[in-house]
């Protein structure tokens, strides 16, 4: 019923065609879980990823068969597909002996349709439409990148998988993450999503490998610093062992918008509800930490802040509640189109854009 609710409020306000241009850019298994109840409320979506990955089974194919990574691509395309539960199945399946052990079927795929079609967005765009995909999956370049990360202490770290097991030995804090090659172009298709856009979002995901890489390929952060949309950053609900321990809200979005050299983040999404004992004693061996919401800060940095409860339990973790979580976006999104009428949509979250100066 919610999601009728919300569809209506969006109609009145004069949005139609399918819903609102939805473009979501990050990584990791946070934006895989956001795009489940993006759809619920448009098509069109459009999800860029980032192609920075160079550990696990996706890493091992990159580095075989010089493809770029498929596994952030293949999550998305699967949060977005209208499939069959045993493709579904098959798509996230991994093999558990041989010389494909810990491969991905959905990863092979992906790979083998790269040399069909000619091309890793060729290939995407091939199993978005065999899968019935809501919207579009695009990597956010088509080129060979390389992530580093420059720590406090100088030390340089190259490659995405080894950035969180380095500094978590030197307990140097990251001070900047580049690419190499540093002038790498980013997908035009990717480019012309972010200047239709009528919401840009950012992450929930890692912010040194997941989020902030995006903003680093030649264009995006130009393009969505002069875009009209809406631009909301996700925060993540926990800090993050090798990343962002001991961050505030603040510092996520400084981080972002220094790497990004544009103010990107005009809204921020983000839980304010206790998390339970028993798994704040679990987080607390990683020496995680809820993301604490400094809003004087925030104030400074002229963001307006959406709190509510976004914590949702999956097997011992903590993840977001991406029904709640999409229908604050959208409600957001409705608010804004109605500007000038006061009547606020959903009910359930607090807007902290009015903080008394």
């Amino acid at each position: 019923m919610e999601n009728d609710r919300v569809k209506k409020l969006l109609q009145g306000a004069g949005i139609f065609s399918g819903g609102p241009k939805v473009v979501t850019i990050g990584g990791g298994t946070g934006l895989s879980v956001i795009l489940r109840g993006l759809k619920k409320y448009t098509s069109n979506i459009t999800a860029i990823v980032t192609v920075a990955d160079d550990g696990g089974s996706s890493g091992m194919l990159r580095q075989d068969y010089g493809v770029l990574p498929p596994g952030d691509i293949r999550n998305c395309i699967m949060s977005l597909a209208n499939t069959e539960p045993t493709m579904e199945k098959l798509m996230h399946y991994r093999f558990t002996d041989g010389s494909l052990k810990g491969q991905s079927f959905g990863n092979l795929l992906i790979t083998a349709l790269n040399d069909i079609c000619g091309g890793f967005d060729l290939a995407v765009k091939e199993i978005s439409n065999v899968l019935a995909v809501t919207g579009r999956v695009m990597p956010v370049t088509l080129e060979n990148i390389t992530l580093f990360a420059e720590l406090e202490d100088g030390t340089i770290i190259k490659g995405e998988s080894q950035i969180p097991i380095i500094q978590q030995k030197s307990k140097s804090e990251i001070k900047r993450i580049f690419l190499k090659p540093s002038n790498c172009k980013a997908l035009p298709e990717a480019m012309k999503a972010i200047e239709e856009a009528d919401a840009i979002i950012l992450g929930p995901g890692s912010l040194y490998t997941s989020v902030i890489p995006n903003l680093l390929v030649r264009g995006i952060s130009k393009s969505i610093a002069k875009s009209t949309a809406l631009k909301i950053y996700v925060s993540n609900i926990m800090t993050q062992k090798g990343e962002s321990i001991g961050y505030s809200l603040a510092d996520h979005i400084k981080a972002i918008n220094e790497h990004a050299n544009n103010k990107v983040v005009e809204y921020v999404i983000a839980n304010n509800q206790s998390i339970p004992d028993e798994l704040m004693n679990k987080y607390k061996t990683e020496e995680a930490a809820p993301v604490a919401l400094d809003f004087m800060e925030l104030r400074e940095l002229k963001v307006k802040v959406i709190t509510g409860n976004f914590v949702n339990i999956e097997q011992g973790f903590i993840r977001h509640n991406y029904n709640l979580l999409t229908e604050t976006i959208f409600g957001l999104i409705c608010d804004e189109k109605l500007a000038g009428d006061t009547r606020r949509l959903l009910d359930y979250y607090f807007v902290y854009d009015k903080l008394k100066k």
